[in-house]
């Protein structure tokens, strides 16, 4: 029977090295920045391995990305809930979509298609 997990391990991966490289880290870098190994770096990236909380919140910080949205992508949050989700405007609807973890999980582009978007977007709206 396969692991149900496996595709959520591809995705965060996919979405951790993605994030790596629009922070122009290589994989040595952001063990430094972590504490943590490269080779278990390199297999949360491939997806053979699924990180701890504390893992995730210390690649959170060192990638600038929230801990909600790699929550969300390692499955252990629910993307559609509002914690931790961006409001248009206070009480004016529904939550917003995360354009970022919305990218990370678009299964039709590849990672470097992924990281141009997402580079794109932050820049738009980045304060000036």
């Amino acid at each position: 029977m396969p692991d149900p997990w496996a595709a959520q391990r591809d995705a965060l991966g996919a979405y951790i090295r993605s994030q790596r490289k629009l922070a122009n880290l290589s994989l040595r870098q952001l063990a430094e920045l972590t504490s943590l190994s490269n080779p278990y770096l390199s297999q949360i990236e491939r997806g053979l391995h699924q990180p701890s909380v504390r893992v995730l919140k210390l690649l959170s910080g060192a990638l600038n990305v929230s801990a909600e949205t790699l929550l969300a992508e390692a499955g252990l949050l629910d993307p559609d809930s509002s914690a931790g989700a961006p409001q248009a405007d206070p009480g004016s609807g529904p939550p917003l979509p995360d354009v970022e973890a919305a990218i990370g999980a678009e299964q039709r582009l590849s990672d470097d298609q992924k990281a141009a978007l997402i580079a794109v977007y932050q820049s738009m709206i980045r304060p000036a």
